[in-house]
């Protein structure tokens, strides 16, 4: 009789285990990559359509910012790119609109990872990752690469 209710008992648990095993959500969303042209898709000049900025080679979704980012505001020039470089130097010029940040000044550096941390991933949710930011210049997986918003992400499973 014993050995009866053991199992049941134990037949019990792994039914309980087998249904959160598979009725669990994924823990984390799959890392996005994004190419120059595909960002670009994002600039805010179609209705309808979210507005996709990168910084340090983060792509944030800041279609909750539209008054700033949408098509004719303050911000446009920034979205449907990698910024980073206008964002450190608070520059709108298309020159510095580029992930380049070669050159900067350690106070514009500063200033890069201030509005980083405090204004986009504060306030943005994150979509994805450039290309440059994911991947070596040959093309292979950068193998140092951790997403801003997934501690526990190892390129190594991706690939």
């Amino acid at each position: 009789m014993a050995g009866g209710a053991a199992r049941l008992l134990l037949a019990a648990l792994l039914a309980a285990a087998e249904r959160e095993l598979r009725f669990r959500p994924p823990a984390e969303a799959p890392v996005r990559l994004f190419t120059e042209p595909e960002l670009a898709r994002y600039d805010g000049q179609q209705e309808g359509q979210p507005i996709y900025l990168a910084v340090k080679g983060v792509v944030f979704d800041v279609t909750s910012g539209k008054e700033f980012y949408g098509k004719g505001a303050p911000y446009n020039a920034l979205v449907g790119k990698d910024s980073t470089r206008g964002v450190a130097k608070m520059s709108l010029d298309p020159a510095d609109l580029t992930h380049d940040i070669t050159g900067l000044t350690e106070e514009e550096l500063k200033s890069l990872d201030d509005i980083f941390n405090n204004v986009y991933k504060a306030k943005y949710p994150i979509v994805g990752y450039t290309s440059r930011r994911i991947l070596n210049e040959d093309g292979s997986p950068n193998l140092d690469f951790k997403p801003e918003d997934q501690p526990h992400f190892n390129i190594k499973d991706e690939f």
